[in-house]
């Protein structure tokens, strides 16, 4: 009995830490690259699924022009669900991978309609975190990133996606191992990132490894995050 309550004070007592910790990068950051804050508006879940899905693998110009021919060449959910994949694929192009990324999307429009009796995502505002978590899980296609994207950006859920960005920035601060794959990362950062914080640092991770934190020549000496980051003091010596 007493080595359970040890353990659950020193996991206690790690989170807290990690949350001081998280909190002050966070405040860095937003010294340096201004305030972040949740948007009052939110957009479709849908739009968020399928965005997030498009930008696999590509880049942002990409995938936004992909959405956006999609959204002209097929403007409702019903009719890309509907629609024959080459027309789905052919919308895509841009993104890149659109014969994979065309399927997947078509599939998983098909599954919730099928599931759900109609082609919404709506319901699941209701339900808690971490059950809305896996239902997006487990629907065929859609790993730990794209479940937390939909979460975090059209219900605001304090769910973290973690992009290659967030997970390069991540280890070299040491806030996760070196070997970390992503999907260890989602749950590793989930726990450890403050509720009150997760939109701010996911926002904010991003922007910093595109700016300063690159994977290639990153910007260590003017680094706001210099003193507490472990890849930068190494970098520095």
């Amino acid at each position: 009995m007493q080595n359970c309550y040890a353990q659950e004070e020193s996991a206690r007592r790690m989170k807290l830490t990690h949350g001081l910790q998280v909190t002050k990068i966070v405040r860095r950051l937003e010294r340096y690259y201004g305030k972040c804050r949740s948007p009052k508006r939110r957009p479709h879940p849908l739009d968020v699924l399928v965005r997030t899905i498009l930008s696999q693998n590509t880049s942002d110009v990409n995938s936004h022009a992909a959405f956006a021919r999609l959204k002209q060449k097929l403007p409702e959910w019903e009719k890309v669900k509907d629609a024959p994949t080459r027309s789905i694929e052919a919308a895509i192009r841009r993104a890149g991978l659109s014969r994979i990324k065309a399927p997947r999307i078509k599939g998983i429009l098909q599954e919730i309609e099928e599931r759900r009796g109609s082609l919404s995502l709506d319901f699941l505002a209701r339900w808690p975190n971490e059950r809305a978590y896996e239902y997006l899980l487990s629907l065929n296609g859609i790993g730990p990133k794209t479940a937390a994207c939909v979460l975090l950006f059209a219900f605001g859920k304090n769910v973290l996606p973690v992009d290659t960005h967030i997970l390069r920035v991540s280890k070299r601060l040491g806030l996760i191992g070196a070997e970390v794959n992503a999907e260890k990362a989602h749950k590793i950062l989930g726990q450890m990132v403050p509720e009150d914080t997760t939109y701010a640092f996911h926002i904010l991770l991003i922007e910093h490894g595109r700016r300063l934190c690159t994977a290639r020549s990153p910007g260590c000496p003017e680094c706001p995050l210099l003193e507490i980051c472990e890849y930068g003091k190494r970098h520095r010596k």
